[in-house]
């Protein structure tokens, strides 16, 4: 079958018993980096020495093939670089394959960075929303929180050290300098950092250098929370001045707000200079 293994997120006394188990005894693992895989069989002092298989991004969809053949006769160990396949990282691809080819799919349970950060966030965590990767671009990342802006959970996503300052500004310009948030820094590592404070204080924080893995957790938008008129318009112009159509960023404003499509459309066309 395939087995999917949760590995450390930074301390490698968080691998559980389990894990090193199957570390000591598995044939084949499929594994997004070998050298890292590499490192964690050395770090935990495994004896075992299993055929390693690059599986990443780039390769699944032609590997799952060969992996899964591989399964159908003997335990195949899926790992990440950290934390759990399939969430943000390989795996998702096969394990649909096996499921749909009929090939059992276990788990063995482990550290979350998701889970992690929301937990000493200090925010609400009896609902949230995990969102991934923010976008590279600050015309996508800015979209990615206005389609956001009301939603009521606690949102959780990961990030670049080398853009973090920029995401932040960019969360403070569209959900509000006092919307409150965390910046959780080498969770579980011996430099672990939790930033809490509102928007734009961490934005201003972070326009220092900050460095390793990063989770960044914001609050939810408060109960009765809406967007003016005016803030909706300005959104609609920022669509607009990265090539979106005035129609089309309209109906993307009203459906994100609630507000009236067509008077977001008027109140636009009004807006603009006169030739």
């Amino acid at each position: 079958m395939i087995i999917l293994g949760g590995t450390p997120i930074g301390n490698l006394g968080d691998a559980s018993p389990r894990l090193r188990e199957m570390l000591e005894t598995v044939a084949v693992i499929a594994c997004e980096d070998t050298r890292t895989t590499s490192k964690l069989l050395a770090g935990l002092h495994i004896e075992n020495r299993p055929k390693l298989i690059a599986l990443h991004e780039h390769n699944e969809g032609d590997r799952a093939g060969e992996i899964l053949r591989l399964a159908v006769d003997d335990d195949v160990l899926v790992l990440s670089d950290a934390g759990m396949p399939t969430v943000s990282d390989p795996g998702f691809v096969l394990v649909r394959a096996a499921v749909e080819a009929g090939i059992g799919v276990s788990i063995i349970p482990g550290p979350s960075a998701v889970v992690t950060a929301l937990a000493v966030s200090g925010l609400p965590t009896d609902r949230f929303t995990f969102e991934g990767f923010l976008p590279r671009k600050s015309s996508d990342r800015r979209t990615v929180f206005a389609a956001l802006e009301r939603e009521p959970r606690t949102m959780v996503f990961f990030e670049s050290p080398h853009r973090i300052d920029e995401s932040l500004a960019d969360a403070r310009d569209v959900l509000g300098a006092d919307r409150p948030a965390a910046v959780c820094r080498e969770l579980t590592k011996m430099f672990e950092e939790v930033k809490r404070g509102t928007l734009g204080e961490l934005a201003e924080w972070a326009r220092d250098e900050v460095r390793g893995e990063i989770v960044v957790v914001i609050g939810g938008a408060a109960a009765g929370a809406s967007v003016s008129f005016e803030d909706a318009l300005a959104e609609v112009a920022r669509l607009t001045a990265t090539g979106l159509g005035l129609k089309d960023a309209s109906a993307q404003v009203a459906d994100l707000t609630g507000l009236s499509k067509r008077d977001l459309y008027q109140g636009a066309l009004g807006s603009r200079p006169k030739i």
